[in-house]
This record gives structure tokens, sequence and C-alpha cells, in this order.
């Protein structure tokens, strides 16, 4: 499996978080699967594809060129420079069989929420684990409740995701991952 992680570029972060990125990237390689992720040496991000990397696993960056010109890219690592964000959003998204999102910033958010409104739009159909490590995403899973409640959205819309509270369990999630037919994200009154 070719998974795309999406993750926090800050060394400022718990250490925890550092934890739980590099049992992913150890999980990755023992595996044999590949990861995509952004590129960078720093933060989660660098901590998930070190382990990785150090693992034996096969590791592919993208990582914008004005990012790049940083010198904070992971020189280990099969690295694509894009244009810009948006590029490597693409890229990322052409490359992975399925998703993975650490806890991150806003950056991180929006990759989720692209990769998600995407999936709703019917634009993939591939799996996508949150990994609410130490429970990082309680407030995004009470978020996403509150815009069902709100009939924001439609209830079904719960099987475009799944949150994993271990490595494990999003890996076994992912293994058995089977796309579920989901309606039209417009909907009225009568059609909730």
């Amino acid at each position: 499996m070719i998974l795309t992680v999406f993750s926090s570029s800050s060394d400022a972060v718990d250490p925890i978080f550092f934890d739980v990125a590099a049992e992913l990237g150890r999980a990755l390689a023992a595996r044999g699967d590949t990861l995509v992720y952004g590129g960078a040496k720093i933060g989660l991000m660098g901590a998930v594809a070190r382990a990785a990397f150090d693992n034996g696993g096969k590791v592919i960056g993208v990582i914008p060129r004005y990012i790049a010109e940083r010198g904070i890219d992971f020189s280990d690592c099969d690295l694509i420079v894009t244009r810009d964000l948006r590029e490597r959003k693409a890229k990322m998204e052409e490359l992975g069989d399925a998703f993975l999102v650490l806890p991150g910033g806003f950056g991180t958010l929006e990759e989720l929420l692209e990769i998600l409104t995407l999936k709703q739009l019917h634009q993939h159909q591939k799996a996508i684990v949150i990994l609410n490590a130490n429970g990082f995403f309680d407030p995004l899973a009470a978020l996403f409740d509150h815009v069902y409640q709100q009939r924001f959205a439609r209830e079904v819309s719960r099987s475009l995701y799944h949150f994993a509270n271990t490595v494990q369990d999003g890996f076994a999630y992912l293994d058995t991952y089977v796309p579920v037919p989901i309606p039209t994200k417009w909907f009225t009154p009568a059609a909730t």
C-alpha cells in the first residue's frame, strides 16, 4: 500500500506526538508499505519519514520549492519538488492509495478537509484515517458531530473517514476498508 500521511512540521509539539509518528513510520516499513508525505525533515513529518527510512521503508517526499529552499527537506527520501502547495497536495493525492492524518496545525487540517471534501464529492474512494493520538482530534470529532446535528452534512458522511486511537487500529481499518456508497452531498429537508 502507498499511504499518504498528512502531519505537522512543528518541532515544538509534545514528545508524545513524535512517539506516535515514529511508531507509524516503523509500522509502515515493517508492513512493506510506501510512505508519501510532505517532504520535510522537521516536526512529525520528519519523525515518520526518518522512522520509516531507518527501518528499510520506501519514503517519497513531496515538497514545494519555496519550502525546500529553506533547507528543511529530507534528503534521504525520493523527493518530488513542486511549484507550490496546491501542486504538492495534488501529487500526494495522486500517489496515495489511502490517507492517514497525524496531529497537526492549519496546514494539516486543510489537507484533511480537502481530501475529505473530495471524497464527499465522489472524486475518490480512498480510505481516510484520522489518527487521534492522545485525544488530539477529540475537538474535531465534536465539531463534526455538531455539523451533523445542525444538518450541514448527512449522517452517512461519517463513513467517509475513520477516527483511530492507535496506529494498529488505523492499519486494521485500512486493511479491511471497503468503500461505502455515499449519496450526493446536496439534500433537502425531506431527503435527510
